[in-house]
């Protein structure tokens, strides 16, 4: 109990002062825990702020259109969290009489709901003993009690709830869970953690065998997709063209501008002349701006391109749209064209 006890103790005297803990309402936890999905708390705290400014209650939420949803979203990333936020948000609208649950059972076969966000929803708002076991709660523990097999593997993930479960505080488990994983972002950081004033070092297996850099460890190397995708900037008068971006890739129900994409870094607009480009020539095509954007799994090369005029039947069969310069500032965009927009649209 010992390690229990220094946690909590530390952090009584250490915690951030974030707002989704000055509350036991489930929707504001929940909401909470999905904009921290792969974010920093410095990053999502804006988010958060802004989402319970526009969205106070599930209802709100529910009745909001998937575009206003993702248009306060932009710029998060993970995209996917934000359109299972609000589907979430109507079925239980719909289908629960708007009453947003709380226990684990219940949170868990809800749609983007996954074993963590149940058990830390379930554990802050009505103190269910549900361990959370984050990427922080994951680097306590191995580097506390040695675990070696890999944090990414079936057994792994097995051997931690385990041990997350049979530590976790009978009398307050939402409290040990808050403290574990507030101790994991500020002492037990991935690189450089604080060793020297950890309220645990003397117990603590990494710092007695010099193993800190080797734990956590993971089993998958991520390899990362390139791909390469050139923009084209199509404008008449105050007007732009713009896509809807579809399923089954990254960035849907964003909008981005008529895009072409190809396998390697080397373009050849020869082959789009005439077929979609009206009676242009290759030295027509200006390059305004280039970017490479880090994704998870993907490595993206983006070109924008200027192009005077785009044949008719490419923007049916793309299904593009002409929207003002007014109207595309609140459409919810990639961030990557976001930032074209920003640095080269005078809007």
């Amino acid at each position: 109990m010992h390690f229990q006890q220094e946690l909590i103790s530390w952090y009584s005297l250490n915690k951030r002062d974030l707002p989704w803990r000055n509350t036991n309402n489930p929707y504001l936890i929940w909401l909470s825990e999905i904009i921290l999905q792969q974010t920093r708390v410095a990053q999502g705290l804006p988010y958060y702020e802004r989402f319970v400014e526009q969205f106070p209650t599930l209802s709100d939420l529910a009745k909001a259109s998937e575009t206003d949803v993702l248009k306060l979203w932009e710029g998060l990333g993970y995209y996917s969290r934000g359109r299972n936020l609000h589907a979430t948000a109507k079925f239980i609208f719909d289908n629960l009489n708007g009453v947003f649950p709380s226990d684990y059972d219940s949170l868990i076969r809800l749609k983007g709901i996954g074993v963590y966000t149940a058990a830390a929803v379930s554990s802050f708002s009505i103190n269910e003993r549900q361990a959370v076991v984050d990427g922080n709660v994951y680097r306590v523990l191995s580097r506390y009690f040695g675990v070696f097999d890999p944090i990414d593997s079936t057994l792994g993930k097995k051997i931690f709830s385990k041990l997350a479960n049979e530590l976790i505080s009978e009398v307050d488990p939402g409290l040990f869970n808050q403290s574990i994983m507030e101790f994991g972002a500020l002492v037990c950081k991935p690189k450089n953690p604080d060793c020297m004033n950890c309220p645990v070092k003397l117990g603590c297996f990494a710092v007695l065998n010099d193993k800190i850099a080797e734990l956590p460890q993971k089993s998958k190397k991520l390899v990362k997709k390139e791909r390469f995708l050139n923009y084209f900037l199509v404008q008449n008068d105050d007007k732009v063209l713009v896509k809807q971006r579809e399923s089954g890739d990254i960035w849907q129900g964003l909008f981005d501008f008529p895009l072409i994409e190809f396998e390697t870094k080397s373009i050849d607009f020869t082959s789009l002349v005439p077929n979609v480009f009206d009676d242009n020539k290759i030295e027509n095509f200006k390059l305004i701006k280039s970017y490479r954007h880090v994704l998870t799994h993907q490595l993206l090369n983006v070109q924008f391109f200027k192009a005077p005029n785009i044949n008719s039947t490419f923007i049916a069969d793309n299904k593009l749209i002409w929207v003002s310069l007014e109207e595309l500032v609140n459409l919810p965009k990639p961030r990557v064209v976001q930032q074209f927009i920003s640095g080269y649209l005078e809007i």
